[in-house]
């Protein structure tokens, strides 16, 4: 009776005990998953999306998200190559394109990329100038991309764009560049004026040369300058008339009457 019993037992718990082990084996992978699967140690395959079946306690599975990852890069003290201290920030974007790669050639991916950005950002931007950072941040993001990237291919991952945050200067930095523009201002004000200068004095030398060919249209501006003087009653004008002009006067009076 108690052979039967046990019998009966293991006849129900055995189904039950397979129905569990092939629950546990299932694993479900979104479309963005990877799963880096492990033999006994070894590495076998990389599976998904979708139902995967792992066998327990012969093979492990690590998942692997694939979508793009934006990173913070913490604020980083950087001295320019003219010896400036600034502190700069970053955001890094990376994805894993070889779950293999990111789970087996280093330990913690997204952390070893983190540190990798800190230092790049440092080294990098360590060899350029204050004005640089300021003005040519496009070029500069161009240049840590390709450096973070050419590294961090080995661990299978592409980092697709990097953008600086943040170029934070003390109070004494910002009033010296401020006191930079101010002057290159007042440079660019003086240059101005003095091509103004040049150009009216060209105007004068031209309108003086026209003049001196022609006699009579001195003696003209001269009588449109006087009229122009005159046009102020409360002052009294004593001025001599050449005689050039009398004879201008009385060669136009002759003419007329002639006529």
């Amino acid at each position: 009776m108690l052979f039967e019993l046990g019998s009966l037992g293991a006849a129900v718990l055995l189904p039950i005990a397979l129905i569990v082990l092939v629950v546990a084996s299932l694993r479900i992978l979104r479309e963005y998953e990877r799963g880096v699967v492990f033999q006994l140690g070894r590495f076998w395959k990389v599976k998904g999306p979708g139902l995967v079946l792992v066998i327990p306690v012969v093979q492990q599975m690590v998942r692997v998200d694939l979508r793009t990852v934006v990173l913070d890069v913490p604020k980083q003290d950087v001295i320019s190559r003219d010896n400036v201290s600034v502190q700069v920030n970053a955001v890094l974007y990376f994805r894993v394109i070889d779950p293999q790669k990111a789970i087996i050639q280093v330990e913690n991916f997204l952390v070893a990329t983190s540190q990798l950005a800190q230092t790049t950002l440092r080294a990098v931007l360590g060899k350029h100038e204050l004005d640089e950072m300021l003005a040519e941040r496009e070029r500069l993001n161009i240049d840590i991309q390709q450096v973070l990237d050419s590294q961090t291919d080995a661990w299978g991952i592409k980092v697709a764009n990097v953008e600086i945050k943040h170029v934070d200067l003390n109070e004494s930095m910002i009033r010296a560049i401020a006191r930079q523009a101010e002057a290159e201002r007042e440079r660019r004000a003086k240059v101005i004026h003095a091509d103004g200068e040049m150009q009216a004095s060209e105007k004068l030398m031209q309108a003086a040369e026209m003049l001196g060919r022609e006699p009579g249209a001195m003696q003209l501006r001269y009588m449109q300058t006087l009229g122009m003087i005159a046009g102020d009653k409360a002052t009294t004008i004593v001025f001599p008339m050449p005689i050039e002009l009398l004879a201008l006067l009385r060669d136009l009076s002759g003419k007329k009457t002639s006529a």
